[in-house]
Parts: structure tokens; C-alpha cells; sequence
């Protein structure tokens, strides 16, 4: 009855207020969450998961972090259809896109054997107000979709943001490392002692911010770092 009751309130509001996908515009259905299957099949997929420990996106770190394994669902470029997720996710008052693609990322890549080893899941923090500004941290969102399928602790308070100067949009490959550097602190670090966690960004561009949230965490003995994010921009 329960079930019959959740159907028929669910039917009734997606009546009333059809959902769309955030691709295509085109309606969902109710077994869809943010884009269409079609979208979602047609993003441009990165295929870093098959081969998690040498890819374009895991090089980036080499020599910087004891890396594990990195990847990125899809290739991300301004402007594009994709990129409408990130936009909408972060500018357009939407943490259901994180929460939902979270959910979608992690259901694909479980298969791969991908989280594995993995025991938490650090998503890369927010200044105090950017935060307030925003109203969520989308990299927390999407954490909490992967959370819910893969069932790894979200840890929040290990690393914090000190302040956040300027976008790193358009900045070059040095200005961004130039931008971030000393822009995180350690916090409470004891949890993770031994542990393998995995950083949670929305978009890879050059690895300044995952390097620079990683860095203080060095000190935690025995740290080990894997890192997953929606996109990546193309070298």
C-alpha cells in the first residue's frame, strides 16, 4: 500500500510539474534522475576507470601524491552539452544534479572494481563563503550520491579551506597552483591514519586544487590517495 501510495504522489507531481533533463531539456521519466538515459549514455567518457592506475588524468599526479588510482566520467569542455551539468550543478542552484550523477558515476564504475581498498570519501571543501554564498559544497554532493551506492563514509572534517581568492576559471596551468597553494589545513586527521581515501572534485582541469587539498593530509602516516571526479578538461 506504502508503495502504491510513493507511486501514485510521485506520478501526481511530475504531472504537475514535469522534471527535465539538464542535457536535452526533453522530460524525464520517473525512473530518471537529472538527465535522460540518452544523455547520459552519449557522455563523452574518459574509459580512465579500465585502467585506473595510468591514464591522462593519474599522470597529473605522479611524484606529487602516493596515488593510487584516478579517474573522471567524462571529458569536460566550456560550452558543451555536458558541461550544462556542471554549470547547473554549481551556478544554478541545483545539489540534486551532484547527488544524482554521484549515484549514476558510482553505479558504473562499481563494476570495475574501482572502490575497492577505498575507505572514505574526502570531497574537496568549500571556503566558509563561497559556501554560504552557494548555499551547498557540490563536490559534498556528489560524495554523497557515490556514498549511497558504494556505502563509504563521507569524512568532512579532516581538511578544511582556509579562503578562496579567486576562481580558478581561465587561469593558466601555474596561476592555478599559484592560487590554491596554502589554501587548505588539516583538521582532524586521526580517523584516516592507514586509510586510502578517495577525493571527490567536480572537474579536473590541471590537479592544482586535489593537489593542494591532498597536501596537508601527507603528514597522516600511511595515507593513501585515489581521486574521482565528473570531468576532466581535455590537455
Amino acid at each position: 500500500m506504502s508503495t502504491m501510495k510513493t507511486s501514485f504522489w510521485s506520478r501526481l507531481l511530475d504531472l504537475l510539474s514535469p522534471r527535465l533533463c539538464t542535457v536535452c531539456g526533453q522530460r524525464l521519466s520517473l525512473s530518471e534522475l537529472s538527465l535522460c538515459q540518452r544523455c547520459y549514455l552519449h557522455l563523452p567518457r574518459t574509459g580512465f576507470a579500465l585502467s585506473p592506475d595510468d591514464n591522462e588524468m593519474a599522470r597529473l599526479f605522479w611524484g606529487l601524491l602516493p596515488i593510487e588510482r584516478a579517474a573522471a566520467l567524462f571529458y569536460y569542455e566550456p560550452q558543451s552539452e555536458a558541461a550544462r551539468l556542471v554549470y547547473d550543478l554549481k551556478y544554478h542552484n541545483h545539489p540534486d544534479i551532484g547527488t544524482d550523477i554521484g549515484r549514476m558515476m558510482a553505479a558504473e564504475l562499481q563494476p570495475t572494481g574501482f572502490f575497492e581498498g577505498i575507505d572514505a570519501l574526502i570531497p574537496v571543501p568549500l571556503a566558509r563563503k563561497r559556501q554560504r554564498q552557494r548555499g551547498y559544497n557540490q563536490s559534498e554532493c556528489i560524495a554523497r550520491g557515490i556514498s549511497e551506492i558504494t556505502h563509504l563514509p563521507i569524512v568532512t572534517n579532516a581538511v578544511g579551506r582556509t579562503r578562496f581568492d579567486e576562481s580558478q576559471t581561465g587561469l593558466s596551468r601555474w596561476s592555478r597552483q599559484t592560487n590554491v597553494e596554502a589554501r587548505f589545513t588539516a583538521r582532524e586527521t586521526g580517523q584516516l591514519e592507514h586509510c586510502h581515501v578517495l577525493l571527490i572534485d567536480d572537474v579536473c582541469t590541471t590537479g592544482a586544487t586535489l593537489t593542494a587539498c591532498a597536501h596537508p593530509l601527507l603528514a597522516v602516516p600511511g595515507i593513501r590517495f585515489s581521486i574521482l571526479t565528473l570531468g576532466m578538461t581535455r590537455g
